[in-house]
């Protein structure tokens, strides 16, 4: 078996293929009877995801240019902000190659969920130069002024959604790696669409646009801005019904966020979703000391299941490797339409394979990214270490049988293996002096007898054939052949071994394995289905505390070490992303307040988020948690459009806060509507999760569509109520400023 790995740098697909086109010239040259088989090849599985990625992104374009056309319901306006897409892709595809970076899963999500996204600007920039148009003004005119009085908006929208990724960017360890490229991909589409909507944008309406009055519009506008109309004005009344009662309001805010609070706590957790990429890994394991045809003919039987399922396309089968009493099973699936998926077939194969006595069989279908630890039977690891030897050995035991009765877990094995039949040879080193025999001798008569001992090369013209030296198979099984091996003395004369050395029947380890310096114990275990990796992480430290002394460390390894630092540092990463869009929105308006304002509707989001990710059984995994910090920088795109409008029209027309912002929530429905449908529509393809990888993908999607969806209806409400509250409190803090600078100078004279 030849074992390909792409060096860190280069291009998986691309090395598959060359691969590939050298193994099909070489098989030219191999003997007829050599056959060469592709047993695992990541880079099908890798195509066909980066393939169903593609057709996602179309499917977005699409559902978001008929959100457009939809809400504008004019051909010519539903180009304009359509163009922003082509422009932002292109953008980034260039940055990306500057880069280095490749076509990959994560950069072409990021890709799709852009377009729901990149739009907005576009969107917002067109609807107020056509609500400018609606007052009588001329196509540049109303380009102009209209880019001029939303140009801060659009720029306040662009930053502060970048700034989100800037935590992203700054991440250690394998989650940093893993989304460097799709912070980068994502932000460089935001900072594209803002150049884009506020240059190309205005240009295109003074040349395209027409005034209402110039246009002629069909029965199918007409109904549909009627049911607009109707919409707004409901929306109209239920706010200031809502604006009545804005304690009530605050009551309710503070009760999401309490339920925020409490979801997190309950939506389990997970670390990276389980992707089917059509391969199962499994270990046999025999009793210790089995030899090795006893492990060749239960290897058989294993390998005879398999090869009458259905859902097999074909498998390599090992034996030996790590230890003599273990098989490896590396097994390839059938395409997707003509199979189960992979968790299905290895819970449907278990049973199956465990039917054959006297051989355990444990099956995992590998993680899209294997992170550390080592070859383990089964996926997740917890590793016990000691000095001292005796008790690490009997504790594991004691924690092994408690971890079977754990019902989170499944599969729990270990690699401890100290019962493994041996002869233990005793040396009488008196009586060998005496008889001429040296220790040494001795040693190379066992080693010539049961090792594998290399005595001479045969060489032949094409090939060479090392020489080994042992004793028959039959001799070497049977412990009382030890009285024929014959030690010559100093003194020429034959010794029989068993005058100078006696042997008896004892049990011994396997193997010592150590992690670093001491001696270790790893356990390991499954999940079964409907169990998060964070529910039976805290059950095994549960049960490590009740079971183990405080001499023995403990710890997992690998995915499930992986995990835990994510926990801690996915929370930490979000509360950063939080402190530096308030830091951003701070600069550009200049205030404490108003940015507070704008950030009152995260918690409505992430109850969202954790909401559908509850109703759905979907862990909250390190792809759903990116999906909660994008919401942070997309909900408020909202609340600046209402803010910005608000205190302008305080600012110009002298309007209360009250008023100015209850024309703000009606001027802006209509964009924030559609940047909220655009953006739904981008992310709803991902949400669904189809094709291959989409189950991956599918977490970061469903914690956007509910977030959005949820944060849309409440905000358009909260967000007004905060304001006013907000606005007062400024006006206040100004007074009482200025009230101190004028007594300041008073208090000198």
């Amino acid at each position: 078996m030849l074992a390909i790995q792409r060096q860190p740098g280069t291009n998986t697909v691309q090395v598959a293929d060359a691969v590939k086109t050298m193994v099909t010239s070489l098989s030219a040259q191999l003997p007829a009877s050599v056959q060469v088989n592709t047993l695992y090849d990541r880079s099908v599985s890798i195509r066909q995801s980066v393939n169903d990625v593609q057709l996602t992104l179309f499917v977005t374009l699409c559902l978001v240019v008929l959100v457009i056309f939809l809400f504008l319901k004019n051909l010519s306006a539903t180009v304009i902000p359509s163009l922003s897409l082509p422009f932002s892709i292109i953008g980034t595809f260039s940055v990306m190659y500057l880069m280095g970076y490749s076509l990959d899963n994560l950069s072409l999500m990021a890709l799709t969920l852009s377009v729901g996204f990149v739009v907005d600007d576009a969107i917002v920039m067109l609807e107020n130069i056509v609500r400018h148009m609606e007052m009588g003004k001329r196509p540049m005119q109303a380009a102009l002024e209209g880019a001029r009085e939303i140009g801060f908006t659009i720029l306040s929208m662009t930053l502060s959604l970048t700034a989100v990724f800037i935590p992203v960017l700054l991440m250690g360890g394998i989650i940093g790696r893993l989304f460097h490229e799709f912070a980068v991909t994502i932000g460089v589409a935001i900072l594209v669409s803002g150049f884009v909507s506020l240059t190309l944008t205005p240009m295109l309406c003074s040349r395209f646009l027409r005034p209402p009055k110039e246009e002629r519009h069909g029965r199918w506008y007409e109904a549909t801005e009627r049911v607009y109309r109707r919409g707004l004005g409901w929306y109209q009344r239920s706010l200031a019904w809502v604006m009545d009662r804005r304690p009530l309001a605050l009551v309710f805010s503070a009760g999401i966020l309490v339920a925020t609070a409490v979801l997190f706590v309950v939506v389990p957790k997970g670390f990276i979703p389980t992707e089917d990429t059509g391969q199962i890994q499994g270990t046999t394991e025999t009793l210790e000391g089995s030899s090795y045809e006893n492990m060749r003919d239960h290897q058989q039987a294993v390998a005879d299941i398999l090869t009458h399922d259905p859902n097999v396309a074909h498998f390599m089968s090992s034996v030996g490797g790590g230890t003599m009493n273990q098989g490896r099973l590396s097994i390839r699936l059938k395409p997707r339409n003509q199979r189960l998926p992979a968790d299905q077939v290895a819970r449907e194969l278990n049973p199956k394979l465990n039917s054959v006595p006297g051989v355990r069989t444990y099956l995992q279908v590998p993680a899209s990214i294997r992170i550390g630890g080592r070859p383990t039977k089964t996926q997740y690891q917890f590793t016990l270490q000691s000095a001292d030897m005796d008790a690490l050995y009997d504790n594991a035991a004691k924690l092994e049988r408690a971890l079977h009765r754990i019902p989170t877990l499944q599969d729990v094995t270990t690699d401890l293996q100290i019962k493994n039949p041996q002869v233990s040879v005793r040396i009488d080193r008196d009586r060998a002096t005496s008889l001429g025999v040296t220790v040494q001798q001795i040693e190379q008569a066992l080693y010539d007898a049961y090792g594998s001992r290399q005595v001479s090369t045969i060489y032949t013209p094409n090939n060479q054939y090392w020489v080994i030296l042992e004793l028959l198979p039959e001799y070497q099984r049977d412990p009382s052949a030890l009285q024929l091996l014959y030690l010559r003395s100093q003194t020429g004369k034959l010794i029989p071994l068993t005058s100078v050395a006696s042997a008896s029947n004892d049990v011994g380890p396997l193997s010592v394995n150590h992690s670093g310096q001491l001696p270790s114990v790893t356990l390991s275990f499954n999940l079964p289905p409907g169990v998060s990796l964070g529910a039976a992480v805290n059950d095994v430290q549960k049960a490590a505390r009740q079971t183990l002394p405080s001499t023995i460390s403990t710890g997992f390894s690998g995915t499930a070490q992986a995990f835990q630092a994510s926990q801690q540092g996915l929370v930490f990463l979000l509360l950063l992303a939080v402190v530096v869009i308030y830091i951003v929105l701070g600069i550009l308006y200049e205030s404490f307040i108003h940015p507070l304002t704008i950030l009152s509707g995260l918690p409505f989001a992430g109850f969202g988020a954790l909401l559908t990710l509850f109703i759905f059984r979907t862990e909250l995994s390190v792809y759903a948690f990116v999906g909660v910090i994008m919401l942070v920088g997309l909900v408020k795109k909202n609340a600046i459009m209402m803010i910005d409008f608000a205190l302008d029209a305080e600012r110009t027309e002298g309007k209360s806060p009250r008023d100015a912002i209850i024309e703000a929530c009606s001027v802006r429905f209509r964009p924030i509507m559609m940047t909220t449908m655009a953006a739904l529509m981008g992310t709803l393809p991902i949400a669904i999760g189809w094709g291959a990888g989409g189950e991956s993908r599918r977490p970061l999607g469903l914690a956007v569509v509910g977030g959005l969806a949820f944060s849309q209806l409440i905000t358009l409400y909260v967000t007004p109520v905060v304001y006013t509250y907000l606005d007062t409190l400024q006006h206040r803090l100004g007074r009482r400023a200025r009230r101190a600078s004028v007594e300041e100078p008073a208090a000198a004279d």
